[in-house]
C-alpha cells in the first residue's frame, strides 16, 4: 500500500512540472495572442491592398480581332498572403488536454496496451499505416493552395483571397459564371454542368474552345455585366483581366466576385484547380481532379527530363502582316519545354509574345516550328508559304518538313487544357517514347 502511494505521488509530481512546462511555452511568445492576430490581419489586409493595386492586364482569352493573336501577358501580382494559424499554441492546448484526460482516468498497464495492440490483426495495421502515408487528407491535400484562407474549413461560411481581395462565401454556390474561357473549362470539369448557368460567346466556340460540345445550350453573356446580372448568379468566379468597371457593378448590385489568377504554364493550373473547387464547395472532387491533370503531365516530364539532343523549338503564327513568336514567359513557351523541346525564341531573348521578322526565324535556325494558329485563321496556307520562301530553304525545319500546324486551343487556353498541348507537342518531338496517343479529354463529374 505504501508502495502504490509513493507511485501516484510520483506521477502526480511528473503531471504538476508538465502542466507549468506547457504554462511556459504558451507564455513564451513576444506578443500575445490578441496582438498577433491583430498583426495578421492588417498584413492580409495589405496583401489584398497590393493586389488591387496592381494593373490589370489585358484579356488574353479572348481573340476580339480575326487578324490579331491573343496576347500573353504574365500577372506581377503578389500570390494573396495566407492565413496563418498558431500551430504552436494550439499543439500546447491539444497536449495539456491529453495529459489531464490521463491524469484523471486509470492508466493502462503496459502488458494491457500490448494485447490491445495483438488483437487488431497485423494485415489490417499494415493497410491502416499504407492509407495514412498514400491517401492525405482534405486539409491535407489544400493545405498551401494560394488563397485558401483556413484549408481546415470545409464548412460554410469560407474565405477565399482571391487577386482582388478577401472574401467570405456564406453557402455553395449553385449558379455559377465566370466569363472567362479558361474559367469555364476549370469549372465544368468540377461541378455538375446545370451549375454553369452562362457563358462568353467564345466558350461557344469550337475554334477557341475545348468545351464548346458542352456549353452550347447555355445562355450567353458578354463583358457587360448587365447581361450577367440578369442571370442572377450566386458567383461570378473571373479571371484577373476582367474590367475593374464590370466588377464595380456586379458588387453594386449584390453580386460575389472572385478574380483567381490565370497562370500561363500547366503546372500553375493545377493551384487554381483547387482553389476554384474550394470556391465552389468540391474540393475532393478537386483533389481528385487535380491528381489526374497532374498525373497526366508528370508523364510527360518524366519521358523527356533526361533528354540531352533537345531539338530548338520555336511558335510562329501569322496574322494580317504580322509573324508572331512566343518567348519565355508565354504559354506556347511553357509547353515546348514541358515537351523537352528549346524554345529558341526565349533562347534569342525574346520575352512574350512579340512580332519578329524572317530575319530573326533565320537566325534563330530552329529544328522544329509549329503552328498553334487556327485553321480557319489560315494556317495551313501560312505553313505552306513557310515552305515557298526560298529564304527560309536553309533553316533545318524546313529542310527536314518539321513544321507542325497544332491545336491552337490547346496552346492558347489558360487552363488544364495546356496540359493536352504538352501531351500533343511531346508525341511530335519524341514519337518513339509516346507511341499511343493520350486520352482526348479529361474525366467530367459523374
Amino acid at each position: 500500500m505504501l508502495r502504490a502511494r509513493r507511485r501516484m505521488v510520483g506521477l502526480i509530481g511528473v503531471f504538476l512540472a508538465l502542466s507549468v512546462g506547457l504554462v511556459l511555452v504558451g507564455c513564451s511568445s513576444d506578443a500575445p495572442p490578441e496582438d498577433q492576430q491583430a498583426q495578421f490581419t492588417v498584413t492580409s489586409q495589405s496583401a489584398s491592398e497590393q493586389a488591387q493595386d496592381q494593373p490589370q492586364a489585358e484579356p488574353q482569352t479572348e481573340q476580339t480581332e480575326q487578324d490579331q493573336p491573343q496576347a500573353e501577358q504574365s500577372t506581377d501580382a503578389e500570390a494573396a498572403a495566407e492565413a496563418q494559424s498558431d500551430d504552436q499554441q494550439q499543439a500546447v492546448q491539444e497536449q495539456s488536454s491529453e495529459q489531464e484526460s490521463d491524469a484523471a482516468e486509470p492508466q493502462m498497464s503496459q502488458q494491457d496496451e500490448t494485447q490491445q495492440d495483438d488483437a487488431q490483426p497485423a494485415e489490417e495495421q499494415q493497410t491502416a499505416a499504407a492509407a495514412d502515408e498514400s491517401e492525405p487528407s482534405i486539409e491535407q491535400s489544400l493545405a498551401g493552395v494560394r488563397g485558401i484562407v483556413d484549408p481546415t474549413n470545409t464548412g460554410w461560411p469560407r474565405e477565399v483571397e482571391g487577386f482582388n481581395g478577401v472574401f467570405s462565401i456564406p453557402a455553395k454556390p449553385m449558379r455559377i459564371i465566370t466569363a472567362s474561357i479558361g474559367h469555364d473549362e476549370i469549372v465544368l470539369a468540377l461541378v455538375p454542368q446545370e451549375r454553369l448557368i452562362a457563358v462568353g460567346a467564345v466558350s461557344k466556340d469550337a475554334t477557341f474552345s475545348n468545351i464548346a460540345d458542352l456549353v452550347l445550350d447555355k445562355a450567353e453573356v458578354s463583358r457587360d455585366p448587365e447581361t450577367i446580372i440578369v442571370q442572377s448568379p450566386d458567383i461570378v468566379v473571373t479571371s484577373p483581366y476582367y474590367p475593374v468597371e464590370g466588377i464595380d457593378a456586379l458588387r453594386r448590385a449584390g453580386i460575389l466576385v472572385i478574380q483567381t489568377e490565370l497562370e500561363l504554364d500547366p503546372q500553375s493550373h493545377i493551384n487554381n484547380v483547387k482553389l476554384i473547387g474550394y470556391i465552389l464547395g468540391e474540393e475532393e472532387r478537386a483533389i481528385a481532379f487535380a491528381d489526374e491533370v497532374q498525373s497526366r503531365f508528370q508523364t510527360v516530364l518524366d519521358a523527356t527530363a533526361d533528354k540531352s539532343d533537345r531539338p530548338n523549338v520555336i511558335s510562329l503564327t501569322q496574322y494580317g502582316d504580322s509573324l508572331w513568336t512566343a518567348g519565355s514567359g508565354s504559354t506556347q513557351g511553357s509547353l515546348i519545354e514541358a515537351a523537352g523541346g528549346v524554345n529558341a525564341a526565349a533562347t534569342a531573348g525574346i520575352e512574350g509574345n512579340q512580332t519578329i521578322g524572317l530575319e530573326a526565324v533565320i537566325v534563330m535556325a530552329p529544328d522544329v516550328i509549329i503552328i498553334p494558329q487556327p485553321a480557319a485563321y489560315g494556317a495551313e496556307e501560312f505553313r505552306q508559304s513557310l515552305f515557298d520562301n526560298a529564304a527560309l530553304a536553309e533553316i533545318p525545319a524546313i529542310g527536314s518538313g518539321s513544321v507542325y500546324v497544332v491545336d491552337s486551343k490547346l496552346f492558347t487556353t489558360l487552363s488544364h487544357w495546356n496540359v493536352r498541348g504538352a501531351e500533343q507537342l511531346a508525341r511530335i518531338l519524341w514519337p518513339d517514347d509516346f507511341p499511343d496517343p493520350p486520352a482526348e479529354s479529361f474525366s467530367l463529374v459523374e
